[in-house]
């Protein structure tokens, strides 16, 4: 499945779905941000059907980046039933965040 793109709308609803979302709080002058994307388009792919991934764009919805206290970017933060499980800022190995996903699918 590819990386889904997310509005506050969508955000909302995917999120509280029940299945395991992460999300990437980015944005498009953001370096780090742009290394860490082909990490989590890789993501999308190993965990479809298990893991629904999407990217949140800090500069056009500020305020999903201030409810969930982003202060850095790129954060990834991991949901599940709706709640917030883990999360890792900054650019990581691609396996630390198959790490998180582990931890809680």
């Amino acid at each position: 499945m590819a990386v889904l793109h997310f509005d506050q709308e969508s955000f909302f609803k995917v999120v509280e779905s029940g299945k395991p979302v992460l999300v990437d709080f980015w944005a498009d002058w953001c370096g780090p941000c742009k290394m860490l994307a082909p990490v989590v388009e890789e993501l999308a792919a190993q965990y479809d059907g298990k893991v629904t991934v999407g990217k949140v764009d800090v500069d056009e919805e500020q305020e999903l980046a201030v409810r969930y206290g982003v202060m850095s970017i790129p954060t990834l933060i991991l949901f599940h039933q709706g709640n917030e499980v883990d999360r890792l800022v900054g650019v990581q190995p691609k396996e630390r965040f198959c790490q998180m996903i582990e931890a809680h699918i």
